[in-house]
């Protein structure tokens, strides 16, 4: 598959993956529906994001042992606690910009959220500012899944 054809369908992913969260919950997201627990698209993390100091941050509450396992090689630290979003503040009525760390590179990158609908938000992070950038599409994580 040639690099134009794989770009397309990235972009269709990330489209379908968006018009399901929205057909999951039809009403628009607000501001503060960003604050909750998130987990990443393989299950494998899940971060509670809350205001902190002046701004919104975002820390590991629970990984699974290969996450956990892959930032010990990288950094030597536990992955649960860490704070992966930072400085975060509002940019427009569902978007967020800050930094976002990366554990298992141990480096920090631009970083820009945007809430998809209540249950799905698009965190993008990039090298430097809208290049060389990476995004997924994470969701949210219901109160009784958290407890199990």
């Amino acid at each position: 598959m040639n690099r134009v054809a794989l770009g397309f369908a990235i972009l269709g992913l990330a489209f379908a993956s968006a018009q399901g969260a929205w057909a999951a919950d039809p009403s628009p997201p607000r501001a503060g529906d960003i604050y909750g627990v998130w987990s990443n698209p393989k299950g494998s993390v899940h971060i509670e994001i809350k205001p902190c100091g002046e701004g919104t941050c975002g820390n590991v509450v629970w990984a699974n042992a290969e996450a956990q396992a892959d930032v010990r090689k990288g950094s030597n630290r536990e992955l649960v606690g860490m704070q992966l979003l930072r400085d975060f503040s509002p940019s427009g009525p569902v978007d967020w910009k800050g930094r976002v760390f990366v554990p298992d590179l141990n480096m920090t990158f631009s970083g820009q959220v945007r809430l998809l609908s209540r249950a799905s938000l698009r965190a993008k992070g990039c090298l430097l500012p809208n290049f060389l950038c990476k995004s997924q599409v994470w969701t949210r994580v219901e109160t009784a899944a958290r407890a199990s």
